[in-house]
């Protein structure tokens, strides 16, 4: 079985990392590049870079802290943001990402997928829901949560996967920013449902929630913000937290 990886997220607003609460009311969390390279020194898997108003202002993201936010980490780094087609995808990935991540412009074109898939591989294709309760089911939303799209996120996980997804950030919009624990009935359907990792993202507050996303929730990485950003947790904390409850994770115990 795969390690759980434990990835930190930088979502960028004019150059600076931010974090809201149910995607509104930002608050500044510092610099994008030094905060990616604490993160890399110590012990995140990933780093996941969100430019979260790229699509909304129809601009593409911010290449130029991408390429140094690349630069001074030494773990794989998601792009999202702003990507429209395959050219920017190709801009991303030259200047030091690993993966891209694609949300609206996965559901206006979902053949999008498919052919970044076919150009650069499957794991290099992540598509992120944002998805919100509606009743008994979740909608997905975009345009970093401003526009509803109507689709029922289950149905489209598993379709984003057969088109070639490579991997699934699952993010509750009602969970987000709110520490209350990540939205585990969602996870839970979607991860059992598709063969490809799912990421759970929004509502981390306490160490027993990053055990709740793997134990219940059936998440293969877990991405969190807040709880990172204003010193709350470390990634080292979270992983002794993972072994302890017999979650495996990578761990370096140099960092420790």
């Amino acid at each position: 079985m795969l390690k759980t990886r434990i990835i930190p997220c930088l979502d960028v607003n004019n150059g600076r990392v931010v974090k809201g609460i149910n995607f509104v009311n930002l608050k500044d969390a510092g610099d994008p590049v030094e905060q990616a390279s604490i993160y890399s020194k110590n012990g995140a898997d990933e780093i996941t870079f969100l430019d979260i108003t790229a699509t909304h202002e129809k601009r593409n993201a911010m290449v130029d802290i991408i390429e140094k936010t690349a630069n001074q980490c030494f773990v794989p780094l998601t792009v999202g943001g702003g990507i429209r087609n395959i050219k920017d995808m190709k801009n991303f990935l030259s200047v030091g990402a690993d993966k891209v991540s694609i949300n609206s412009s996965a559901i206006k074109d979902p053949n999008l997928i498919t052919k970044g898939a076919e150009k650069f591989g499957n794991q290099c294709i992540v598509v992120a829901i944002d998805a919100k309760k509606k009743s008994n089911s979740w909608n997905v939303y975009i345009n970093g949560g401003r526009i509803d799209t109507g689709l029922d996120a289950i149905e489209w996980a598993e379709k984003a996967e057969s088109l070639g997804a490579g991997e699934i950030l699952l993010t509750s919009m009602d969970k987000d920013g709110t520490n209350s624990g990540f939205d585990l009935d969602l996870t839970k359907i979607i991860s059992k449902k598709l063969k490809i990792p799912v990421i759970a993202s929004g509502g981390v507050g306490s160490l027993d929630d990053f055990v709740d996303g793997v134990k219940f929730g059936g998440a293969s990485a877990l991405l969190a913000a807040s709880v990172f950003h204003f010193g709350k947790f470390t990634v080292t904390e979270v992983k002794k937290h993972l072994i302890s409850n017999g979650i495996d994770v990578r761990m370096d115990y140099t960092k420790s």
